[in-house]
């Protein structure tokens, strides 16, 4: 039986090639992902018309974090890449090389699992271990955007301490901590699924979003009921929220620190990202 290490104390890479097909959540387009080891550390894309056009995914080329994270790759955009990008980095996997028959990441049941079951299906390796593998700080961050706030404190480990509010009675406030390690977020974080809101639907189409959207791949809350349960864990949103940061956090390497984040957002995730790489 496959079995995830306890810690980040060694950085893997695959041992064969996964092909994964869905539907983008935003587009609602079908999109397809090949995965496969790479002899250069990090994560890097391709698509599928422009096979030997390889970009090397940093924080740099992040641009639009509405409702998802995206990344600008030359002439074009790819859109929805953080809970790829957390399957991979929560299980401490770098060595990367992605192609895309698409303009987004498939969404596929909404969560990280998916991806990580075909991480353990086709095995992992040992790689040498990246220098930003583990970001080493030396002091606190605090930083802030509208009513939300994230903090990040040297530490020997990573914790991650996140709190969500919401007036909605199905939700409510919900606080998790997790000490972050492969185990720990393939069972803990990897199965939560995304969340949305049934009065915000209008919204959000009209502005040509979420038009992937089901309730295959998405929590959907309406007011202090779900419309689709039942739910993986009774506190699935702020796992989830979790999931979304170290997706955020993929491309700088996870931070040697206490994290604490009050009403976590992509922008406010990039905030973070972008201070630890400078």
């Amino acid at each position: 039986m496959f079995s995830w290490p306890s810690n980040y104390d060694s950085c893997y890479t695959l041992a064969g090639v996964i092909s994964r097909e869905g539907i983008g959540l935003h587009s609602g387009e079908k999109t397809r992902v090949t995965i496969s080891p790479y002899e250069k550390e990090g994560y890097y894309v391709s698509f599928r018309d422009k096979p030997n056009e390889i970009f090397k995914l940093t924080q740099d080329l992040i641009g639009s974090t509405m409702l998802c994270t995206a990344v600008k790759l030359g002439g074009r955009n790819l859109y929805t890449i953080e809970h790829l990008l957390s399957s991979m980095a929560g299980c401490g996997l770098s060595y990367i090389h992605i192609e895309v028959d698409g303009k987004e990441i498939p969404l596929l049941d909404g969560s990280a699992i998916q991806w990580v079951r075909d991480f353990e299906e086709v095995g992992i390796k040992l790689a040498p271990r990246p220098d930003n593998f583990f970001r080493e700080i030396n002091k606190s961050i605090i930083l802030n955007k509208g009513g939300s706030v994230i903090a990040a404190t040297p530490s020997e480990k990573t914790t991650i301490i996140s709190t969500i509010s919401f007036a909605y009675k199905a939700i409510g406030n919900q606080t998790f901590l997790i000490d972050l390690n492969p185990k720990s977020f393939v069972e803990m974080i990897a199965p939560a699924r995304t969340f949305g809101f049934k009065d915000q639907f209008q919204e959000l189409s009209e502005l040509g979003l979420i038009k992937g959207g089901s309730l295959e791949n998405a929590l959907v809350c309406d007011g202090d009921k779900w419309v689709n349960p039942p739910l993986r864990f009774d506190n699935e949103p702020i796992r989830h929220k979790i999931l979304d940061l170290i997706g955020d956090l993929a491309l700088v390497g996870l931070p040697k620190a206490q994290i604490l984040v009050y009403k976590g957002s992509h922008s406010l995730n990039a905030l973070l990202a972008s201070s630890l790489k400078n």
